[in-house]
């Protein structure tokens, strides 16, 4: 989502800057995180100009995929997110501003994507829960290097380490 500094100095000169997009934001499904599956996030807000300095109110809506703590199943988590940015067009950062989250503006175009991808970041929250009565079905069986094995399968099957001792317990049962 980006927009040039003289788009935003023309349009919110005397009145704020109305936006509403749809953001693409499937790079965090491939980050280290727990997010499986993301849409494309509705973003809306205004933009007020002050001096050489935008300010941002933005409001992120969408829905990212999660895996149930307990069984790992796909849970949809619909997130509404409401943030505050501020940009500044001076030449003269300092260290200050820098501590109070004021982005510099690089160039003539402001891309707000990272600033919104960050926001969408810190809503995951740590543990989600299916609700579903079946969620057990739905859950994952098998994967790299491990398998379920419930009870029943459990007592049917022979450890392969004792495999040869079977076939001596049975040739002592003949020999009898």
């Amino acid at each position: 989502m980006k927009f040039a500094i003289a788009q935003i100095r023309k349009n919110a000169y005397n009145d704020p800057f109305q936006f509403d997009e749809k953001v693409d934001v499937s790079e965090l499904e491939t980050m280290n995180n727990d997010i499986r599956h993301i849409d494309p996030v509705r973003v809306h807000g205004k933009c007020y100009l002050h001096g050489e300095q935008i300010f941002f109110t933005l409001h992120i809506e969408g829905e990212m995929t999660l895996p149930c703590a307990r069984t790992l199943v796909d849970v949809p988590y619909p997130f509404d997110i409401k943030a505050d940015e501020v940009f500044t067009t001076s030449s003269y950062y300092t260290e200050e501003e820098e501590e109070d989250e004021i982005h510099p503006v690089k160039g003539e175009v402001l891309d707000l994507t990272p600033l919104i991808k960050e926001n969408i970041l810190l809503e995951v929250p740590f543990r989600v829960f299916s609700d579903g009565e079946n969620n057990q079905q739905g859950a994952p069986k098998k994967g790299q290097d491990w398998e379920f094995v419930s009870e029943e399968k459990k007592e049917k099957t022979i450890d392969p380490r004792f495999k040869k001792l079977e076939t001596l317990l049975e040739k002592n049962k003949k020999d009898k």
